[in-house]
């Protein structure tokens, strides 16, 4: 797969590992208005569905500093869609993604269509490690990318990385979907007039939250 020549409202590039190696993923989000109803195709499996919901409660919980309003999800119908549709998809890395396609379409925000990125995400916004790494990378260097968003906790991998693969990508470990938006949407959302500034915890909080949490890699 090739990088999208346009930014687009929306649609997100994923990384995704397959047996035959890393592919590009492209996510797309679309929102019309409705009831509320999550519709979500393309052969996704269990598990990448279960990311698509704790996407959007990630994005409810961060809805007014958003700038989006905070009973979206009662007035509009929300569909997530993963082309390709033949080929099945499963697994969690695909969080961040679902997550920055959401606030895309919501905010009508372009992504930067020379970003890709790999990351779980959980309830609170926190990016956990994903594996195939190196497959990943190489597939996003094949494709024209030229930022990847990964998991900070991934970091470590990166010594397997070939050195013409690092200085031809700009590598972006991250640990919140905080910074994955302040990277790969074109500008930030205007928050809300009323947003309560609490919505987003502060560095020592997420520190002290993330020392609690175990590792199950």
């Amino acid at each position: 797969g090739l990088a999208e020549l346009q930014d687009q409202v929306g649609q997100v590039t994923g990384l995704a590992w397959t047996q035959v190696g890393g592919e590009l993923l492209t996510i797309e989000a679309a929102v019309v208005p409705g009831k509320g109803r999550l519709t979500k195709t393309g052969s996704l499996g269990d598990v990448m569905g279960e990311s698509i919901t704790a996407a959007l409660t990630v994005v409810r919980s961060r809805a007014a500093s958003l700038g989006i309003a905070p009973d979206f999800h009662e007035k509009q119908d929300i569909h997530i869609h993963v082309p390709e549709g033949a080929t099945p998809k499963d697994g969690p890395s695909a969080g961040i993604g679902m997550c920055t396609a959401l606030v895309s379409a919501l905010t009508q925000i372009p992504v930067r269509a020379e970003v890709a990125m790999t990351g779980e995400i959980t309830l609170r916004g926190q990016v956990l490690a994903i594996g195939g790494l190196k497959e990943k990378l190489l597939a996003a260097h094949r494709g024209g990318i030229r930022t990847v968003i990964i998991p900070e906790e991934n970091v470590r991998d990166l010594k397997e990385i070939p050195e013409n693969i690092k200085q031809d990508l700009q590598i972006k470990p991250v640990k919140w979907i905080d910074e994955v938006l302040q990277i790969a949407l074109q500008y930030a959302p205007e928050p809300l007039p009323d947003a309560a500034p609490e919505m987003v915890a502060t560095d020592d909080k997420r520190e002290s939250d993330s020392k609690e949490r175990i590792s199950t890699h």
